[in-house]
């Protein structure tokens, strides 16, 4: 037997590597072969130098564990380091675009060819602790990193241009609600409003484009949920990174490769309801989870969060009318707008602008007038571009509406304070 714990060993044999090897100049280089012959030669060297005992057993393991979890990101090292990269795309081995402060540039990184581009697509897929894989014959993949961050593929003979990489990098630096206000993503007064909303069990869906920030927002302002609540969050991939303990997540599957197996959102949605939820967070509604969803608002389970990919709240709406229709509901157009416009309280918009900005728009009410029944949206606050100055900045300031919204009641009845003058 060792005279360490497994933990203590990992820990001093990735010390020894850091700091007696070369390792990390020279780990990007070495296929899987040859960083396990190179591991288990800096294993050698440290029994020896500290007299550590290792069991065959545990050294295997060791072994075994450390290069799974060891990355080899080949050229894309110093983009996925970079800090202000936020998303990369790699179209082949020859072409690699990223994004940077909400712009889209070609890097001057390339990978050999497309084996070497390949092989780093395995690695990643591998050290994400996945069950997923990727071949001919499955050629696309929706999968995330140890740090959050999401990685889809497409493989030929589905991509033209070979193998097709897009790694969006999950930001470690927003993590507060001050964060984003420090990014212009919102005001202080629109923070206490939305933070108000969770605490007050509103049932929310973030809006948006691909990239706009919904994930983000939903991530930060889900940290204002009470700790002694239980969430359960259903997800495609796994995105959502709450702070609180008390977190349930669940995770859609793909269906194996004679078709059988899939297990989709609205199976995991259904299941969560017999799992005594506080709340339940879905991280994009597509089909006909929509109608669970509202079903389970209307049963009483209130405070859901949601996001949808719309480019407006208009846009928003029309789209969960349209899911709900899909599903069969034998509804008509009017009576499926008046169950969504009860059941979701509010749509909060989020759109990237020219300058990089991710900028909440509105943050609408979605109502219902309880007399005629008629549904209809309110902008709370609504996003006013004045102009682009010459360093291409946004210009613009958000507008509030005073009046009085259809779910304050929902404040009054949890003794949500929202700050004096908030509503009129």
């Amino acid at each position: 037997m060792s005279n360490f714990d497994k933990n203590e060993i990992k820990a001093r044999i990735h010390h020894y590597l850091v700091t007696k090897t070369n390792f990390l100049e020279v780990k990007d280089t070495m296929h899987s072969d040859q960083m396990r012959t190179f591991v288990d030669s800096a294993i050698d060297k440290l029994c020896q130098e500290t007299k550590l005992v290792i069991t065959l057993e545990e050294r295997l393991s060791i072994l075994r564990e450390l290069a799974a979890s060891i990355v080899s990101l080949g050229p894309l090292r110093s983009l996925v380091d970079d800090a202000t990269i936020t998303e990369i795309m790699v179209n082949g081995a020859k072409s690699v675009y990223i994004q940077r402060a909400g712009r889209i540039e070609k890097s001057a990184v390339f990978f050999p060819d497309n084996a070497n581009l390949m092989h780093t697509i395995q690695k990643i897929l591998a050290a994400s602790g996945s069950s997923r894989r990727v071949d001919e014959s499955s050629p696309y993949v929706d999968f995330s990193m140890a740090d959050g961050s999401r990685v889809n593929v497409i493989l030929p003979p589905c991509s033209l241009l070979g193998p097709i990489l897009t790694i969006r990098k999950f930001s470690r630096d927003l993590t507060t609600i001050d964060d984003l206000i420090q990014r212009g993503t919102l005001n202080k007064q629109m923070a206490a409003l939305l933070i108000a909303a969770i605490k007050a069990k509103l049932n929310i869906v973030f809006c948006g484009s691909t990239g706009s920030g919904k994930t983000t927002l939903l991530n930060v302002l889900s940290s204002h949920i009470p700790g002694h609540e239980r969430i359960i969050t259903i997800e495609d991939t796994s995105e959502l990174r709450l702070m609180q303990e008390h977190v349930v997540s669940l995770q859609a599957k793909p269906a194996n490769m004679e078709g059988k197996g899939e297990v989709t959102i609205r199976d995991l949605f259904v299941n969560s309801l017999r799992m005594r939820p506080d709340r339940i967070i879905i991280g994009e509604v597509r089909g006909e989870e929509i109608l669970d969803l509202v079903q389970s608002i209307a049963s009483g389970h209130a405070g859901s969060l949601a996001i949808v990919h719309a480019d407006s709240p208009e846009e928003c709406f029309n789209r969960m009318i349209t899911m709900m229709l899909m599903s069969g509901i034998r509804l008509s157009g009017e009576q499926i707008q008046k169950q969504l416009a009860t059941s979701i309280d509010l749509i909060v918009y989020v759109e990237l602008y020219l300058d990089g900005v991710r900028r909440i728009t509105n943050i609408t009410d979605l109502r219902c007038d309880k007399k005629t029944g008629i549904s209809s949206l309110m902008d709370i606050v609504t996003f006013k571009q004045e102009r682009i100055d010459e360093k291409g900045h946004v210009i613009g300031d958000w507008v509030m509406n005073n009046q009085i919204p259809s779910f304050y009641d929902k404040f009054v009845k949890r003794n949500i304070q929202l700050p004096a003058g908030f509503f009129v």
